[in-house]
């Protein structure tokens, strides 16, 4: 208790209720190039509809990605994925070429106080050639809406909001559509997609709920398409000024109406890729699980790779090279790949034997898509229906979802030769499914951390009683303070003991591994002591037939 100077009574609270907390451990992370959508910034998604209503519909350029990502959500919910920034350019009203704004962090710090009427009125909000389908219509006066092509989209002509009128001013509202004038986001010609009806003129403007109805910021806050970057029409005058008593908005005759033009879309490089890894470098402040390559390249896959062994707290997927899969030798193909080219041995990764064919359903074509994300669903699959340190293979947890064919359909002799270089077949079976077959990690030092279960099982044990060791930091290193840690990490060992996670544990932390000289180092020591259960990867059945008169009890045993 804290010293007092005089009587009285002082009351303090110790908190003794810390327990080990729940860790994450289904969310997936994706690096690649996307037709629309924030660049260099980590997005979260949740469905598929939210990765077309983000990222946009796949392309030819863009498929290998966008499916991976797609494939990944068929299991699971959480996604961070980052569009590679690359060199593509915003399309923009006055179709400037060269202008380029990632993503909205860059907008407002670049653009958003003042716009930049070189390029404005309006900017495509993302970059890529899928912004110059954009068309962009303002009507701001009863005059300009009796002949506005758009009219019928709102229920009634732009005057004066109420909140302009109880300050005096007038003529403030107007009308904002942007319209699909080439069809390549709706689907069909000249679609209105976004409408933003009696907007205000005043920078100053209030909606009826209290939020800002000032038309660059609703169009800022709400729109998935567009930025503004200047006033639009003629007679701007006090356009952005606050509303006051006898200020009039100026007002245009005719609507404003404008295409945008000169986006461009650019694949992204191996450097481009990297860099957007990079947003994922720090556990600290990135939570994620599984880390997907797509079909990156091998200094790509390499680096995801030396991420996730960096990180310790999630497993990198890979897959081999299309070409590998599709030669006239594909089992030596890719065992040359992951041997010689990859060239990788850690816990922390997994490989797969290849690529599935799959249908399009945005284009009407069949594709083929690497497998990592499959794989990766089927942790957050076996997470959701069991436990993280249960393997993700085989006809209970391991089927592969949306799956025509497989580029290879590896037979028992070649799944024998994949896995003996520790990669996961993925084989068909006649009336049983497409089965992930084999759960190694690339590490190929024979031990227990060769398998996914028990990588996976460490990676949650060591994420969440490391999370829960911080309630120690800064406490004596004495005898209440390891009996509290012993006391903490027990009953959670104990729960995934029950939940079949592990055969047996032990917790030391005492005298014997905290000595006067490790308490002087101002140092701290628990050892966690933890025998994993294994998944069973070979079954052997004996029938022996027996004679009438023989006992089992003679032979049971002896074969």
């Amino acid at each position: 208790m804290a010293f007092q100077l005089s009587p009285g009574v002082n009351v303090s609270e110790v908190d003794l209720t810390t327990v080990v907390p729940a860790v994450g451990t289904t969310t997936g992370a994706l690096v690649g190039t996307f037709a629309w959508g924030p660049a260099n910034q980590i997005t979260l998604v949740s469905s598929e509809n939210k990765l077309v209503e983000i990222f946009g519909k796949p392309s030819n350029e863009t498929a290998n990605d966008f499916f991976t990502a797609a494939n990944f959500l068929a299991y699971g919910n959480s996604l961070r994925l980052v569009r590679a920034n690359t060199n593509s350019n915003n399309a923009s009203v006055n179709g400037a070429t060269g202008f380029k704004v990632n993503n909205d962090e860059e907008y407002v710090a670049s653009y958003y106080a003042s716009g930049n009427t070189q390029y404005g009125p309006f900017c495509a909000r993302y970059p890529g050639a899928l912004g110059n389908s954009l068309k962009i219509s303002v009507c701001d006066s009863a005059a300009a809406y009796g002949s506005w092509a758009y009219k019928n989209t709102f229920s009634d002509e732009p005057g004066t909001s109420l909140f302009a009128q109880s300050r005096g001013a007038t003529d403030d509202e107007m009308h904002v559509v942007v319209i699909d004038e080439d069809g390549l986001i709706s689907g069909t010609q000249n679609t209105v997609i976004e409408a933003f009806g009696f907007v205000s003129k005043a920078s100053d403007a209030k909606s009826d709920t209290g939020s800002s109805n000032y038309y660059k910021e609703v169009i800022y806050r709400t729109s998935n398409y567009v930025h503004w970057l200047g006033h639009p029409g003629a007679n701007v005058t006090n356009w952005g000024a606050e509303a006051t008593n006898g200020l009039s908005f100026a007002t245009n005759a005719a609507a404003n109406t404008k295409s945008l033009a000169n986006g461009t879309t650019v694949t992204a490089t191996s450097g481009n890729l990297l860099y957007g890894w990079d947003r994922f470098e720090l556990s600290e402040t990135v939570d994620v699980s599984l880390l997907m390559t797509s079909n990156a390249e091998v200094t790509v896959a390499g680096h995801v790779i030396d991420l996730a062994a960096s990180r310790r707290d999630c497993v990198a997927f890979v897959s081999p090279p299309l070409a590998a899969v599709q030669s006239s030798d594909p089992v030596g193909d890719v065992v040359e790949y992951k041997v010689t080219t990859l060239n990788k041995s850690t816990s922390y990764a997994v490989m797969d034997s290849g690529w599935k064919y799959m249908y399009d359903k945005y284009n009407d074509v069949y594709r083929w898509v690497p497998l990592n994300g499959d794989i990766a669903g089927l942790c957050v699959r076996t997470d959701t229906e069991r436990d993280p340190w249960f393997s993700p293979a085989g006809f209970n947890r391991g089927q592969i979802r949306n799956i025509v064919k497989l580029a290879f359909n590896p037979s028992k002799t070649q799944r024998d030769e994949l896995y003996r270089n520790s990669i996961n077949p993925v084989a068909s079976f006649p009336g049983e499914g497409t089965v992930l077959f084999g759960d190694k990690t690339l590490q190929s030092k024979p031990s227990s951390f060769d398998r996914i279960n028990v990588r996976r099982l460490f990676i949650v044990l060591e994420k969440a009683i490391a999370r829960a060791a911080r309630a120690s930091l800064f406490e004596f290193n004495d005898e209440f303070t390891r009996s509290s840690f012993v006391n903490l990490v027990e009953p959670f060992l104990r729960e995934v003991q029950g939940r079949r996670g592990i055969f047996d544990f032990r917790v030391v932390c005492d005298a014997t591994n905290n000595t006067p000289e490790v308490i002087d180092r101002n140092e701290f020591v628990g050892d966690i002591y933890i025998k994993p259960t294994r998944s069973i990867n070979f079954i052997q059945l004996n029938f022996v037939a027996v004679r009438t008169g023989v006992a089992f009890d003679e032979i049971v045993g002896r074969f």
